[in-house]
Order: C-alpha cells, then sequence, then structure tokens
C-alpha cells in the first residue's frame, strides 16, 4: 500500500466520472477536486458553456496554479476528475505523467445524445475522445482504460482493480454514497449533475436507442474511430 496516491481521471462529458467522483469521496483518506481545468478552458477559448462566467469567477484560470495545486505531494488519496477535452493545444501536458492516470470512454453516441441536453452546440473535441487517444500516445500503453458500460456492468469488480492498482485498499463504502450535492461539486453543477445529485449508487447500464443528427451525428462519427482504438484495448475483467 502507498501513503500518497493522486489518481486522475480522464473523461469526457456525459459520462460517469461524476459519479465515480462520489464513489472515491465516500472513502474517509480521499479528497476530490472538480474539473480544476475548467476555468482555464473557458478563459481561453471564449466557449459559451453553461454557467460560463460563475466557473471562471469559481475557480483558477492560471493553469500553472492549477498544475502545482495537481502534482504537490500528499497524504492520502487526491482523486481528480478531469475532462480531457480541457487539454487544449496552447496547455503543456509534461506535467500529467506525474500523476496516476486512468481513461475513461464511453460510445461516442451516448455521450453526445446525453451532452446536447445541456448544450445545443457540440463537434467532436467537445466529448474528449480526440483527446483521450493523444493522451493515451502520449502516456503509453500501459495506461488503463476503462469503459463506462463495462464498468457499470461491475462497479466492485472494476473498483476493487482500480483500487488495486493505484495500491489502496477497496473500501465497501465506495459501491454507495448518500443523494444530494456536495462541496465539492462544481459551480456547474445545476446544468449537469442532475441525475448523480439524486443518486446514491452506481445505475446499471442500460442500452439506448439514439437518433442523431447534422453536428451531432458528426461529432459521434468523427469521435467513433478514437473510441474503437481505446475500446480495444481498455481492462477487461
Amino acid at each position: 500500500m502507498t501513503d500518497s496516491v493522486r489518481l486522475a481521471m480522464w473523461s469526457g462529458p456525459r459520462n460517469i466520472s461524476t459519479a465515480l467522483m462520489r464513489s472515491w469521496e465516500n472513502r474517509p483518506d480521499t479528497r476530490v477536486v472538480d474539473e480544476p481545468l475548467y476555468a482555464y478552458y473557458l478563459e481561453q477559448t471564449g466557449l459559451n458553456h453553461p454557467a460560463r462566467e460563475e466557473v471562471i469567477a469559481a475557480g483558477e484560470p492560471s493553469w500553472e496554479r492549477v498544475v502545482v495545486e495537481l502534482t504537490a505531494p500528499g497524504d492520502g488519496v487526491y482523486y481528480q476528475k478531469h475532462m480531457t477535452h480541457h487539454l487544449i493545444p496552447q496547455l503543456p501536458r509534461d506535467w500529467i505523467p506525474q500523476l496516476t492516470n486512468v481513461l475513461l470512454i464511453r460510445d461516442p453516441a451516448e455521450v453526445v445524445a446525453s451532452y446536447v441536453r445541456s448544450r445545443a452546440d457540440v463537434v467532436a473535441e467537445d466529448i474528449g475522445l480526440v483527446q483521450q487517444t493523444e493522451l493515451y500516445d502520449q502516456l503509453g500503453p500501459s495506461t488503463p482504460v476503462i469503459d463506462a458500460a463495462d464498468f457499470l456492468g461491475a462497479p466492485e469488480s472494476y473498483l476493487r482493480w482500480l483500487c488495486s492498482y493505484v495500491g489502496v485498499e477497496f473500501l465497501p463504502a465506495m459501491l454507495s454514497w448518500p443523494p444530494g450535492p456536495r462541496d465539492s461539486d462544481g459551480v456547474w453543477a445545476p446544468h449537469w449533475y442532475d441525475a448523480v445529485i439524486a443518486s446514491t449508487s452506481f445505475e446499471p447500464y442500460r442500452p439506448r436507442e439514439i437518433s442523431l443528427e447534422g453536428a451531432a451525428l458528426e461529432a459521434a462519427e468523427r469521435s467513433r474511430p478514437h473510441y474503437e482504438r481505446l475500446h480495444a484495448v481498455r481492462v477487461v475483467l
């Protein structure tokens, strides 16, 4: 076992990343951070996301300060929920290997169908799979990839695997949590987190009938090869 773990979970939006943050936050030895690069991303890109000004005001727009905090030594487990679309080209990535990194993927059609319910405009780079393959290439083939559908089919097995991978004991408390918001949630939670705020555990995976068109369909189709590449090397238990 190790005394200090900085676990960076790199996901796209509309995945189970917030539920996983709940799971790890339910451990007594773990602190969490919710999308620490979001303010920097919005300020740099000028994109119009829900609660844009509130996110920038509440967050840290300096990537250098964010990285110092993310990589600082500390005790216990530091669970970092990251969005890979925040890795814009001008953001250096040489600090990322200092963390224990895991990629969390989800079928892009499912991601896009969920994403456009909160933000109508979408391109492939918004859902993060393009950047996930870049990150996988940077970090190397030993980087674990977990598919959300697999995880939801066997959450205890995958949590046990994750705990073993980072060198901490699995705790049954990771499988359920009290409903409601958390102080650790980003200020964007009212726009994106309705389901997880009401949740008390991981919901079983349910295939969905999805119909996309226009820009949404193009975003999903452009993301598909990146998803299939990572899906082929995912952790299978």
